[in-house]
Formats: C-alpha cells, structure tokens, sequence
C-alpha cells in the first residue's frame, strides 16, 4: 500500500475518478446492478445530492483517487431513519492493501457521530474478498436474497451483511446531517 495515503471527504471534482473506478463493476462485473455507467458529471451530482446528508470519502495518494466509500439511506420510511447502507469500491490496482479497511474505518465513526445506529452491506455473491472484509469488520450476515438480480445473462444472489455503530439507545434522537457536524466531529477536514 502506498504509504502517502490520504483519507479525505469527496467533493464533485472527484466525479470522473470515481465514475472511473466504479464503471468496471458495471460494465464488466455483477458487483452493481446498475446497467449504465455513470459519466463523471453524474458521479458529481450523486456527491452533491448526498454530501449534506451523508458521508462520501476518497483514498488517495499523490493527487490520485485510489478507492471511495460512502453511505446513503437504507430506506425512506421514518422508522428506518437511523440505519444506512455503506459501500466500497476501489481501482484493481488498489485492492489487497488494506484501502477498503482504512475507509471504513473512517466512515463508522462519522456515521456514529451523526447518531446512526445500523450499517448494511449488499454483497453480490459470490464475493470472497468483499464477505471477508466486512466480517473482519464486524459485519454479521444476515441474510441472502436469491436471484434477485440478472446481469450477464445470469441471476445473481445478494447477501446481506450487518454492523452495529453504536449501542442501541432506547429513545434515539433522530440522525444528524453530515452538514451539522463540525469539522472537528467529521474527523477528516
């Protein structure tokens, strides 16, 4: 792993680095089911969309984006406020150096602070590398929808994997906005 990497927050002018990175997964791999791929100008807006909300991280190392992670709502419904879906994707010549664990663990406790409580990670399977990742972050499986995507003329499963951010309080106040953190909760400015 090179050892100059910076973990920082995603602006828009990362939209063609990730847009990069992300379109292998849909073009040649099962690991999104998107079926067109992002231009950078709609990588940006996806940054721009969520950023106030939610948390969206690049590794990188001398002015090139390696990896991103981010978070976005698990569901819409309000009693499903404080859980999030939290994913990672890398260049291929970033992965197996220990990128995917730095990002995580740069984003779990922004998550924590803003008051979230449950992540979740869709991993198409089969996934080896990604499985044994999540779980040696404390990921638990949870489940598998079967089939339930088709692309490259096959059918793929999905499991789900869970982590917990925090204890779970009683009586949770509502999750804050990335934008309410101050620079200091966010850890990264």
């Amino acid at each position: 792993m090179p050892t100059d990497v910076r973990i920082r927050p995603a602006t828009e002018a990362d939209g063609a680095a990730l847009a990069a990175i992300y379109a292998p997964h849909i073009e040649t791999l099962h690991t999104s089911f998107e079926d067109v791929a992002p231009d950078a100008a709609a990588m940006a807006a996806r940054i721009a969309a969520l950023r106030p909300l939610l948390p969206w991280l690049v590794a990188e190392s001398d002015g090139n984006v390696l990896g991103y992670a981010y978070a976005s709502r698990h569901r819409e419904r309000a009693g499903y406020q404080w859980s999030v879906d939290v994913a990672i994707y890398l260049r291929d010549d970033a992965r197996r150096q220990g990128l995917g664990r730095r990002l995580y663990q740069a984003l779990f406790p922004i998550l924590r602070r803003q008051g979230y409580y449950n992540a979740y990670a869709g991993i198409a399977l089969p996934n080896p590398a990604s499985v044994a990742l999540h779980e040696s972050l404390g990921f638990a499986p949870v489940g598998v929808f079967q089939k339930v995507g088709y692309k490259h003329g096959a059918w793929h499963d999905v499991g789900w994997w869970q982590r917990a951010l925090q204890p779970h309080a009683d009586a949770p106040s509502p999750p804050r906005p990335l934008a309410q953190l101050s620079a200091a909760e966010r850890g990264l400015d």
